[in-house]
């Protein structure tokens, strides 16, 4: 469940992390990524993508919308716990992804994770995959434009992401 992250903006379908995450794990992923998409749309999709898909695990990517568009954190905080509410009300593992924040340090190349993700994971006992998309987002040879990945972006992250989902016995 994301945004232009997960669905793979600046990239072929076929690239994107969750087609890159299913093949490196066999596994159907569901890519519940839409372009643009905010917390509360995210929220509003996710009953709908819960009916049709019956997911065994689902990971949960954002937010970065949110800051863009400079949103209350307040609201961006309320609907990810709503979220993994949800998720968690349907008896489904989640995993958090942490989305960095813009700030002066992201115009040197040096993004880092925004705090409210660590809170939240911390909040709702679930894993927080922290510091992928910071590490990606902040090389240029990964990204497609100021604020996407590019096809070998969305490779690394699928191979943390997958590593991560390794580590806590979730793959």
């Amino acid at each position: 469940l994301g945004d232009s992250l997960t669905y793979g903006y600046g990239a072929n379908p076929t690239e994107s992390y969750p087609a890159r995450l299913a093949e490196l794990t066999g596994w159907t992923v569901t890519n519940g990524g839409v372009s643009g998409d905010t917390s509360a749309q995210a929220l509003a999709r996710l009953p709908e993508l819960l009916r049709e898909h019956t997911p065994r695990l689902v990971i949960i990517s954002i937010g970065g919308n949110d800051f863009l568009r400079k949103l209350p954190e307040s609201t961006t905080r309320a609907n990810i716990g709503k979220i993994i509410q949800t998720v968690q009300a349907a008896n489904i593992p989640a995993v958090l992804v942490a989305i960095p924040h813009f700030t002066v340090g992201a115009l040197f190349g040096k993004l880092s994770d925004h705090p409210l993700y660590h809170e939240i994971a911390e909040q709702y006992q679930i894993p927080l995959l922290s510091g992928a998309w910071s590490e990606i987002l902040g090389d240029k040879d990964l990204k497609s434009d100021q604020i996407h990945a590019n096809a070998e972006g969305y490779r690394k992250f699928a191979e943390l992401l997958k590593a991560f989902l390794e580590e806590q016995g979730l793959a």
